[in-house]
């Protein structure tokens, strides 16, 4: 978009705001990082469970890919949850 834009001023404002997209999130990490090592800690304890449903999870979703099923269950949410229309 910034390169077929109306105007150079244009460009410029959606490739500054790209940048921060891409740099607030890191700003805040080295910000709050001494509070993120205390929640780190109190996580350790659960990694091990973590990875293994986020495993499961990745799987499931690889085989709701394959099989066709993912559009099938992204309809029911919609049916389901109808705000989720609205995000995005």
């Amino acid at each position: 978009m910034a390169a077929v834009g109306d105007s150079n001023l244009a460009g410029v404002q959606l490739l500054g705001a790209y940048s921060l997209g891409l740099a607030v999130p890191f700003f805040f990490s080295a910000l709050f990082l001494p509070e993120m090592t205390g929640g780190w800690k109190r996580l350790r304890g659960a990694g091990r469970w973590l990875q293994t449903a986020a495993a499961v999870v990745m799987v499931v979703m690889g085989i709701a890919i394959m099989t066709g099923e993912l559009t099938t269950f992204s309809y029911w949410l919609l049916e389901t949850f109808p705000a989720l229309g609205r995000i995005g």
